[in-house]
């Protein structure tokens, strides 16, 4: 067997690397990111409606301070929940589907950085904008 001129292996910056690896993020991860993302922007117009009717005074003011409780717990628990039903496992056998406990787990660790940053967005960008 003989081989063929050796290739020079171009080595890529970071940013190439960094950049690749967005473009071809696995399906189960954008899934998982994309459910939490769905959650958290439903439950941030939720979340800010309560607190400016609770401003107002058409709601106790206790809901104004346990929306925020409330609204972490609902998206962390319904993007693990819509995670697990939307991620499946590779079988290998034409429409023939399993689900796993850890596409619950991968939704979890996706909510966590999506819920503190809606929350920033909810209450830091949003909120000085209502009357």
């Amino acid at each position: 067997m003989t081989e063929g001129p050796e290739r020079e292996v171009r080595q890529r910056s970071e940013w190439e690397i960094r950049w690749r690896q967005a473009r071809n993020a696995p399906p189960p991860v954008v899934r998982a990111v994309l459910a939490n993302v769905a959650v958290a922007a439903v439950g941030g117009v939720v979340l800010l409606l309560t607190d400016w009717l609770a401003s107002q005074g058409v709601l106790p003011a206790f809901v104004r301070d346990l929306g925020p409780f409330i609204y972490i717990a609902v998206v962390v628990v319904s993007g693990s929940l819509f995670t697990y039903l939307w991620v499946e496992l590779p079988t290998g056998v034409p429409g023939e589907k399993r689900r796993s406990p850890w596409a619950a787990v991968l939704g979890f660790f996706a909510s966590v950085p999506i819920v503190y940053l809606a929350l920033v967005v909810i209450f830091e960008v949003l909120r000085p904008w209502l009357p």
